[in-house]
């Protein structure tokens, strides 16, 4: 049997992620693949090190890329704080939190589900009052819901948790390298992201930071850690100084972490977050004079996942079918409870563009002109420059 070249198509990547990548990022992964211990590996593992605490705002000397997705990284962070028996409180308001909880509910840990609806944020309140009522080891919570583009503010929910002498794990899979995350000052006790969203690299690691409380629990640890493979302390003595083998690491996902994360800290990361606000608010004011509304509250909404409810009378899959088979635009459908609700409009990283804008735009009003829904002609796109103009 024979098999045909790989062709990929060429896609726009507006939708919860992967997101659009830079060239010199899919370069890096062409370089020669050397050894997982030889020295130039060793050389450029430290310096992903170093560049990922500055995009995490941290000093953390255990901050590495797990091999494997965000959802690895979460694994990773859980299994390493939690052990059977002990208390969890995991916020859940999408699917994300969701994953937490069941993760360490599989761990043998006593979770407390504290829940709000998809799109909506916890206040500093509820958190008080379930935290002071449990009582628990770790309290995990998503910083940027990708399953509803609900953005959680986590200043007061940091201190109560550390008032109450919890550790604080906080997913930050689609907000690193997008909105400020600031792990030294929330005082985060560990953390983890994906490679494939804001930081704009393929998927397939897991950048995590764990602080001096997360490192202090795992040592105290009275039972090993139920996953040989992400051990933080057996990754530590690898990604430390000791460089004692643990497993073979994906040597070119880790050359194209080096460049995009070269590319995130040559643009700077005050411009970077403005870039993603900017081009936020001119999607949603063209979203808006189409007559196109956001699902959650204004002050809430994620400027890089921009969830956006489906116009009465359109089809969710046939008009993602035409962006997709028309224009080459690749948009996320709703999870959960929202399917069927709402589109999920992504502007992470190299996709966070005003080109990228414009043609969704644009796109969009004939995919609703075909569904019968008729915008003024042209008035996403007008509003969209006005924002720009107005910036």
């Amino acid at each position: 049997m024979t098999f045909s070249q790989l062709t990929p198509p060429q896609r726009i990547l507006m939708g919860p992620g992967p997101s659009e990548i830079h060239p010199s990022v899919l370069a890096a992964m062409a370089a020669p693949t050397v050894g997982h211990l030889d020295p130039y590996f060793l050389k450029l593992m430290d310096e992903v090190q170093s560049m990922l605490r500055d995009v995490f705002q941290t000093t953390n000397p255990m901050t590495m890329a797990i091999s494997g997705t965000g959802s690895a990284g979460m694994e990773t962070c859980v299994v390493n704080l939690i052990e059977p028996g002990d208390r969890m409180v995991v916020g859940i308001n999408g699917v994300f939190g969701g994953r937490m909880a069941e993760v360490a509910e599989r761990l043998g840990a006593q979770v407390t589900r504290m829940e709000r609806p998809f799109g909506e944020v916890f206040t500093p309140e509820e958190v008080r009052a379930v935290v002071q009522q449990v009582q628990p080891k770790v309290v995990g919570i998503v910083q940027a819901e990708t399953s509803t583009g609900a953005w959680q503010p986590l200043d007061d929910i940091a201190a109560i948790v550390h008032e109450a002498g919890a550790l604080l794990v906080v997913d930050c899979v689609t907000s690193l390298a997008g909105v400020p995350v600031e792990i030294d000052r929330l005082g985060i006790d560990a953390a983890y992201s994906g490679s494939q969203k804001c930081l704009s690299c393929p998927p397939g690691l897991s950048p995590v930071t764990f602080g001096p409380r997360a490192l202090e629990a795992m040592d105290k640890r009275t039972r090993r850690v139920s996953s040989w493979y992400l051990d933080i302390g057996l990754l530590r003595n690898y990604w430390g100084s000791n460089r004692a083998y643990h497993h073979t690491a994906p040597i070119n996902m880790n050359y194209a972490l080096h460049q995009a994360l070269r590319l995130v800290l040559q643009e700077g990361l005050p411009a970077r977050f403005a870039r993603h606000m900017q081009h936020h608010r001119a999607l949603k004011a063209g979203l808006n004079a189409m007559g196109i509304r956001y699902s959650g509250a204004a002050d809430s909404c994620l400027p890089m996942l921009n969830s956006i409810l489906i116009p009465e009378g359109a089809d969710d899959a046939a008009v993602r079918s035409q962006l997709l088979n028309e224009f080459g635009i690749e948009i996320g459908g709703g999870l959960g409870p929202m399917k069927g609700k709402v589109w999920r409009i992504g502007l992470m990283g190299e996709t966070a563009k005003k080109s990228n804008v414009l043609l969704f735009l644009a796109a969009l009003e004939q995919c609703l002109n075909r569904q019968g829904i008729r915008p003024d002609p042209g008035a996403g796109v007008a509003a969209a420059n006005a924002a720009w103009l107005a910036s």
